[in-house]
């Protein structure tokens, strides 16, 4: 005799995985997890290997994991003993962008700590805004190029 795993609908998944519904329903459609059972009044039925699944969804996407980097890792889990080391390969390719977005996030804060020290509470009018309306004029529209595809990370 087999032991059936609980049944639990949308609302009770979300609570379970910290994973809203509307984004359940998103990573079912986008195939992160599978198609649901549905009840006979057609709500959609978890049980906890999908709530698991929910739940290590959620802590890639907390380590900023794209959708397709979440894919892979899916993908290779419980794959053969000499696939097991891709993960690695979907890990080095996210530290890659994590380190490039730092680098991008840190002269962001340059830029940000320069205008910052532009505000020195003299004057009738702000000096940021000044800064930025200096900047606006600075720097035209540039001509549209193409761009090679740049891998999107969502």
């Amino acid at each position: 005799m087999s032991i059936q795993s609980p049944q639990y609908r949308i609302g009770d998944a979300a609570r379970l995985s910290g994973i809203s519904a509307a984004s359940i329903r998103y990573y079912e459609k986008e195939g992160l997890l599978p198609a649901q059972s549905r009840a006979d009044n057609q709500y959609r039925l978890y049980n906890d290997d999908e709530i698991h699944r929910l739940r290590f969804v959620r802590l890639c996407r907390a380590m900023d994991m794209s959708l397709g980097e979440v894919r892979s890792l899916l993908a290779l889990d419980g794959a053969e003993e000499h696939d097991a080391h891709a993960a690695c390969v979907t890990l080095d390719e996210h530290l890659e962008h994590v380190r490039t977005r730092l680098g991008e996030l840190q002269t962001l804060e340059q830029e940000l700590l320069s205008l910052r020290g532009r505000c020195d509470g003299a004057g009738g009018h702000c000096h940021v805004i000044e800064a930025l309306h200096e900047r606006a004029d600075a720097d035209p529209v540039p001509a549209p190029q193409p761009q090679p595809a740049r891998k999107r990370h969502v």
